[in-house]
């Protein structure tokens, strides 16, 4: 019997951005019915072979064949019309368009109007993705988002599928609903590409790996019959990917919030109370446009309360101080969209160093910044994160998702805050970086910083928080200790089961 022709093969591909080598002379085959894993840490060149295979780069050296035949995808309406999609760990959407309107943009205006509705509501229903075909992209969470460019690669039925991390934002059950459906794709002849840091899904849904590393092809494998662990290693030269907690003395209230009700367009808000301790990490789980949002507006003071007295830092009143004023009180801020509204794209990262630096003495003195020390913490964060950049002039946009991620946490970490309130602090970064990040976190409070951890990485926030709390359509639900939780307890309690009650 003949060897089965792959649906998508690099041959030597080669790519470069100035001296830095983004792809050398990578061999990848993609089958039909294979769900294959394509894994790496962050700026290891995964994206950027996807991007060549999706027609936005074009390789430097190397050779691509579609179905056996060499082939030149010069943009992405050609990879379409061949078959290929992809959803991007970056969102490509209009913000100021509908969800339907920016669907209709990547089939081309194919088909339009309540037709392309209806398909993205069936769509949406058989894989338990719930969108708003109406709503405009700019009033979403980064999960209703990404959500959107799911749909939209599934609406073209492609023979090829590119997933970068799909799952960051879902629940267990949801996530869960995906794999379900990339099995059945993969069932009916098509082949899928699955780029995860989570290993653990690798191992359940994946059929085969292709593992890079600065670039290269350093290893193939079976994820079915490797663990975790030999994954890592091959990845990273490590086996360490979980953080390591030390027992800590909880101290005094820190962070205290009540009776905070807010309404911001058609999102509302009610956090009953909430209080963080000295010594404290303290999760917030729920899935994607419950409220993650206005809740992270709420207690950075990006949306002000009525009621001074709802919010307390360190006892003092804060409810109408905004964003630098509450960082007069040492709490610091980092918000789940790392391009756009952490750090500004075309801006450098002395510069996205200074954007929560103003109310730094040491930085800004009576309006006159002083640059040297500027650059020295810009380095300092970048070397304390092992943020892989070419050089801080660069801009921020330039920077791996994953390497932007590790810049804008540690930017916050590394003034040693005494509250730190953080939205996804590891979605999209590699395992070894986020289990760097993890241990940050726990530092930090070991230090006696109290921490609110908002994320839907359900393993991450049971490895790191000592108490819990679910928030759902805006309510934030009562906390219990982390001990009382279990992942699957969790998920169903995200979904407003009242089982989970």
């Amino acid at each position: 019997m003949s060897e089965p022709t792959p649906l998508i093969e690099t041959r030597r591909v080669s790519k470069r951005f100035g001296d830095v080598i983004a792809n050398q002379a990578i061999d990848l085959a993609v089958y039909p019915s294979q769900i294959h894993a394509l894994l790496g840490e962050n700026g290891a060149g995964k994206s950027t072979l996807m991007k060549i295979i999706c027609g936005l780069q074009q390789p430097d050296e190397g050779e691509l064949l579609w179905q056996g035949a060499a082939v030149e995808i010069r943009n992405p309406k050609i990879a379409r019309a061949m078959g290929i999609g992809m959803v991007h760990q970056h969102f490509a959407l209009f913000e100021g368009l509908s969800v339907a309107e920016n669907i209709a943009f990547s089939i081309d205006g194919a088909i339009q109007g309540r037709a392309l509705e209806k398909q993205i509501l069936n769509l949406a229903e058989r894989f338990g993705l719930a969108v708003e075909p109406s709503k405009l992209v700019f009033e979403l969470s980064a999960g209703e988002r990404q959500r959107i460019e799911i749909l939209r690669a599934l609406l073209l039925t492609p023979k090829l599928l590119i997933l970068d991390e799909p799952t960051s934002v879902l629940t267990p059950q949801e996530a869960e609903q995906l794999f379900n459906t990339m099995r059945k794709l993969a069932a009916e002849g098509h082949g899928i590409v699955f780029i995860s840091h989570k290993l653990k899904e690798v191992q359940s849904v994946c059929d085969a790996a292709t593992i890079l590393r600065a670039g290269q092809v350093v290893g193939s494998c079976d994820p079915r019959e490797s663990s975790p662990e030999s994954m890592a290693e091959l990845m990273l030269g490590s086996r360490n990917i979980t953080a390591q907690r030390e027992q800590r003395t909880v101290g005094e209230t820190r962070f205290e919030v009540a009776g905070l009700t807010l309404s911001q367009a058609d999102h509302t808000l009610q956090v009953e109370s909430l209080a963080l301790a000295a010594g404290e990490v303290f999760g917030v789980a729920g899935v994607a446009g419950n409220g993650q949002e206005l809740l992270f507006a709420a207690l950075s003071g990006e949306v002000t309360c009525a009621d001074h007295q709802c919010i307390k830092i360190d006892g003092i009143a804060a409810g109408n101080n905004g964003p630098n004023l509450r960082r007069q009180l040492n709490a610091m801020f980092v918000p789940e969209e790392r391009l756009g509204h952490a750090a500004v794209p075309f801006m450098n990262l002395i510069d996205n160093t200074l954007l929560t630096n103003i109310a730094n003495v040491s930085i800004n003195r009576k309006g006159l910044v002083n640059r040297k020390r500027l650059q020295e913490l810009a380095a300092e964060i970048t070397t304390a994160f092992d943020v892989k950049h070419g050089g801080l002039n660069r801009a921020a946009k330039n920077l791996s998702g994953g390497n932007l991620q590790k810049f804008v946490v540690g930017r916050e970490i590394i003034k040693r805050p005494g509250i730190l309130i953080i939205n996804q602090p590891t979605w999209g970064v590699d395992a070894l970086s986020a289990a760097k990040i993890r241990q940050a976190l726990l530092k930090l409070a070991n230090s006696g910083s109290a921490i609110l951890v908002i994320s839907q990485d359900l393993d991450e926030l049971l490895e790191i928080s000592d108490r819990l709390a679910v928030l759902h359509h805006g309510r934030l639900g009562r906390a219990r200790d982390i001990n009382d939780w279990t992942i699957e307890a969790l998920g169903l309690a995200m979904t407003g089961s009242e089982q989970a009650a």
